[in-house]
């Protein structure tokens, strides 16, 4: 089968590889959409391990189910994730599923740039999901992002009426702007250096843009009614952001911390002003649970999150190097799915 080899992020090679074998109770998935994600392009991370096939936003049909798998059948059309937790760990059990070591360690083979994928028993068990009637392979496999983003919000806790800013308007940041609209968010503001970006929030959800290279605490007030945020999401990882995301925190507000940074990156906290004077929450957030991905499943078939109108490019198999260098140059693309079947 055709495989998408990533060796850097400008150099992507489509190779030849042999179709996984499936064993009991696994499936074997015909990927017919494949998101890159924004950790794909994380050059210092990946190409340490370089060479390797990714995609981990997957959507496609069951092209044969191993012996014992009765749930699903040849033809199924399914969301697979490629982590699972063991729901049996102290992590598990305290509803920190994505600290599991299991979670950490579970992965599909190879990865979703490719024509097939070996889903191994433990996926199949509890990280397999149908996609709802009427909903397009495209849209079903943002619903890993979709869910991360999801889980995020809930850790934030956030509330319908509460005023929100995210810095950063890329998929991610996308996202935010349109599940918080959705989860009944008050005013919504966002920022980002793409102008295309900022028009993308317009259209799904923010309220007011801001040029991130402009912004201030008081250009938010200024478009937030003399008022800094109840929830901020730092939707990129540029120190900058994290900076900003701690001046623009509302008194009794919180900023969930999305995005990773490059290696190293530390920011100071006046923990004096931050936590005892203005009684602000820090928190983070990593990957998704099964249950994430559940949800965002429905909210992308209620069409209460427009995850379509955030895809800008559909490529095949043969261009994923071209999605990689759009995703890694953030210029004029949002979300970039890769389609490998698709006739180039």
């Amino acid at each position: 089968m055709r495989v998408a080899m990533y060796y850097s992020n400008n150099d992507v090679r489509v190779e030849e590889a042999p179709e996984p074998q499936i064993g009991p109770g696994e499936l074997l998935l015909r990927i017919e959409a494949s998101g890159i994600c924004g950790s794909d392009v994380m050059e210092w991370y990946r190409v340490q391990r370089a060479p390797l096939v990714l995609g981990h936003e997957v959507a496609g049909t069951v092209a044969q189910a191993g012996p014992g798998v009765a749930q699903f059948r040849e033809g199924d059309r399914l969301v697979v994730t490629h982590h699972v937790p063991c729901n049996a760990c102290r992590y598990c059990l305290n509803g920190r599923h994505t600290v599991c070591d299991t979670l950490r360690a579970t992965n599909y083979d190879p990865g979703g740039f490719c024509e097939y994928v070996r889903l191994p028993a433990i996926n199949v068990d509890r990280g397999v999901f149908p996609i709802p009637e009427g909903v397009p392979f495209d849209e079903a496999s943002v619903a890993e992002p979709l869910a991360c983003v999801y889980r995020g919000q809930r850790r934030a806790n956030i509330r319908p009426g509460q005023s929100v800013l995210v810095l950063g308007s890329g998929l991610a940041g996308l996202l935010h702007i349109n599940l918080a609209r959705a989860l009944g968010a008050g005013r919504v503001v966002s920022t980002d250096l793409s102008d295309f970006r900022l028009a993308a929030a317009r259209r799904l959800g923010a309220d007011a843009t801001l040029r991130a290279d402009e912004y201030s605490p008081e250009r938010l007030r200024e478009v937030n009614r003399g008022l800094l945020a109840d929830l901020v999401i730092v939707a990129t990882g540029a120190r900058p952001a994290l900076l900003q995301a701690l001046e623009s925190v509302e008194r009794g507000g919180t900023v969930l911390f999305y995005a990773p940074t490059e290696p190293g990156v530390e920011v100071p906290v006046a923990v004096n002003d931050v936590f005892f004077r203005n009684d602000a929450t820090l928190t983070t957030t990593y990957a998704a649970a099964p249950g994430d991905l559940a949800t965002a499943l429905e909210l992308i078939a209620s069409g209460r999150v427009q995850v379509g109108d955030m895809i800008s490019h559909r490529l095949p198999l043969e261009q994923t190097d071209l999605g990689f260098r759009l995703t890694a140059g953030a210029s004029d693309s949002l979300k970039v799915v890769i389609q490998p079947h698709q006739q180039g």
